[in-house]
């Protein structure tokens, strides 16, 4: 039936090539939980029906073994009476719920393989929910991981691009030079003033030597 087929499927799907093979991995995961617990949910629905089923086939097997039994009784006592013709009807009629009791049998052993192919696939089902289950959390993380690396990778391999490792040392020259000039003008004003000052006091010292001249020739 197609429910098994299903079930099978999902019995024998490993959940680490599912993964592989999807583009959102956690969504996939969840997704392939989801279904299990609804196919759990399913199969468990089938095996209730299935032995409900079985009983009831049981139930008109043994139904049909009375009516054997009791017109069984009646074609002997029809014996008893020498009512030959009634104990032949009797006999049919024996017969006839035979046939019946036998077709039932028959449906009850392949309605019992039944409950037991579903019982086993409801077993089996179980198992692999509860492993894909624990691996799941697992799985989960170890692909968070898995990216964070990769993006860490990305970004390693984006700072070590030659073109951005050339412009910043072009920026970094740049901005030596600025300083360098900066200081050079600096020192120039700073040079500027003591020119002034050293002249300053140089006209001061011609000044007072003049004047002392002055003075001793007085």
């Amino acid at each position: 039936m197609a429910l098994l087929e299903r079930v099978s499927t999902l019995v024998r799907a490993n959940l680490n090539d599912l993964i592989d093979k999807a583009e959102e991995p956690e969504k996939m995961i969840k997704q392939v939980i989801l279904d299990m617990q609804n196919q759990l949910l399913q199969v468990k629905t089938q095996v209730a029906i299935a032995i409900a089923d079985l009983h009831l086939l049981e139930n008109k097997q043994k139904e049909n073994e009375e009516k054997i039994a009791e017109w069984m009784r009646k074609a002997e006592l029809c014996v008893e009476k020498k009512e030959d013709d009634l104990a032949r009807a009797s006999l049919r009629r024996a017969e006839s719920y035979r046939e019946l009791s036998e077709n039932f049998a028959q449906q009850v052993t392949d309605q019992k393989a039944q409950v037991e192919n579903l019982k086993l696939a409801l077993r089996q089902l179980e198992q692999k929910l509860a492993e894909a289950e624990g691996k799941a959390d697992v799985l989960m993380a170890q692909h968070r991981r898995a990216r964070a690396v990769g993006r860490a990778s990305d970004a390693r391999m984006a700072i070590g691009d030659g073109s951005k490792q050339a412009a910043f040392d072009r920026m970094q020259r740049k901005v030596a030079r600025s300083e360098a000039v900066s200081q050079a003008k600096s020192e120039i004003a700073s040079d500027n003033i003591d020119d002034r000052l050293a002249a300053l006091e140089k006209e001061d010292r011609i000044e007072q030597l003049l004047a002392e001249m002055k003075q001793k020739r007085a």
